[in-house]
């Protein structure tokens, strides 16, 4: 267990958990996803500065489920291709629904 101060994030990302009960280190990979997902740049800077780019980058890669842009991003700010995340593999491999 650590004694760092946890990061302020904007607590509408945490709307369906008590903000002020969140493990912060415990939850680490709940709490990424939902930042990277759908948070601010300032949330973005207080996970950097709280977990470490690393961190972020071990979580994101096995994220099952990012959106389309946030996928880029991440590609982007990490120089890795879209193949190597988890997410990019598993929507190619379940094709969506019919359109009639």
């Amino acid at each position: 267990m650590t004694n760092r101060t946890p990061p302020q994030l904007s607590r509408v990302l945490f709307w369906d958990t008590d903000y002020d009960k969140i493990d912060w280190d415990g939850k680490a990979r709940y709490v990424i996803e939902r930042v990277v997902a759908y948070g601010f740049m300032e949330d973005w800077r207080a996970i950097q500065r709280y977990y470490g780019m690393e961190r972020i980058r071990e979580v994101v890669l096995q994220a099952r489920d990012l959106d389309p842009k946030t996928l880029s991003f991440l590609s982007l700010i990490f120089d890795i291709p879209k193949e190597q995340f988890r997410c990019y593999t598993q929507i190619q491999s379940n094709p969506g629904h019919w359109v009639y």
